[in-house]
């Protein structure tokens, strides 16, 4: 209240207005053009102020934020606008490499390239090298063991899907409704449609037993070559416990040829703080040395590509393979 004007906030269509009433006068002369130049004044910046809360225009809602908000806006809009030509150059960029690599071939799109990796899985069922998990000692592997088994196969299927030469790949003694299959379908997305047998047989009943080699870190025998008239045999074992010599064992007993891959000949033992070392590789990790190496034919870097540096090895500066060691191995493999 000024004088005897009385200022009422009240509200028209959900915006604040301001009533004026005259209240009676008390005693005493009223103040005149005293109250009215202040009661003009406070109008001025009532107007001012209700136009800042309440005015639906953009311009009038801009000017009243800080210029610090109007920076922090515009800095946020070019972030976003800079990704988007980022993502955009990047697309573009990889439609570039695969067209290079593709080299007559067009730009593919990925129902193409899906269907070409079909016709190479397949082509390896005829004529590419073979692979073979033996999956016959689940027994000696706890749940936590074969849900990891379970992701290694699923790697291993997706290095072989992306080769340029694939490898034709068996699960043996793979038993529908046992452990392993359980968890290869709770695990693996598409497993059904996985290019690769998968059958109950034993390796040792689908092939003749010249033709096997199996793959052991604990075999004297070092492998040199991927031949293709042999069967490799991974052991399909996620041992935590690290019971020793487990598939070395089972091959020797079962008189087959075993070897090992060739990492003491082209790698060395790296100083680390835990001191360890280990050349025990999961089944996808020696399937990536392997695979590596029968497109590049170079161990040292199919060694290089599949080994993790947690295993303390690194690849030789120079690789001296003696004369004596080799004759030994080969001795042995023919065994």
């Amino acid at each position: 209240m000024i004088g005897n004007t009385v200022i009422k906030e009240v509200m028209v269509t959900g915006e604040p207005y301001f009533a004026v009433e005259q209240a009676p006068c008390k005693q005493g002369k009223p103040k005149g053009n005293e109250d009215e130049v202040l009661l003009s004044g406070i109008f001025e910046l009532l107007q001012i102020e209700v136009e800042c809360e309440s005015s639906g225009t953009q311009q009038h809602k801009e000017s009243c934020y800080s210029k610090n908000v109007l920076r922090k806006k515009k800095h946020w809009e070019n972030t976003v606008a800079a990704k988007k030509i980022k993502r955009k150059q990047k697309k573009q960029k990889k439609k570039e490499n695969l067209s290079s690599q593709s080299g007559v071939w067009p730009l593919l799109t990925k129902r193409d390239l899906k269907v070409i990796t079909k016709e190479k899985l397949l082509k390896a069922r005829d004529s590419g090298p073979r692979i073979c998990i033996d999956l016959s000692m689940t027994d000696h592997m706890n749940n936590k063991e074969i849900s990891r088994l379970a992701a290694q196969i699923r790697r291993l299927y997706g290095t072989n899907r992306k080769s340029t030469n694939p490898f034709r790949i068996y699960l043996t003694s793979f038993i529908p409704g046992g452990p392993i299959h359980s968890e290869c379908l709770r695990m693996n997305d598409g497993f059904t449609s996985y290019i690769m047998d998968m059958v109950e047989e034993s390796y040792l009943d689908l092939f003749p037993q010249e033709t096997i080699v199996y793959l052991t870190p604990d075999s004297d025998c070092v492998l040199e070559d991927i031949e293709p008239n042999k069967v490799y045999v991974f052991g399909g074992l996620v041992d935590e416990s690290i019971q020793k010599k487990l598939t070395y064992t089972q091959a020797q007993e079962n008189s087959v040829q075993t070897a090992r891959l060739p990492i003491r000949e082209y790698m060395v033992k790296k100083v680390n703080l835990k001191n360890y070392h280990s050349e025990i590789l999961a089944v996808n990790q020696v399937f990536e040395v392997i695979s590596t190496y029968y497109e590049t034919r170079n161990w040292q870097a199919a060694l290089q590509s599949g080994i993790p540096p947690g295993k303390g090895y690194v690849i030789r500066t120079s690789v001296a393979v003696s004369s004596s060691t080799a004759s030994t191995s080969e001795n042995k493999c023919m065994q």
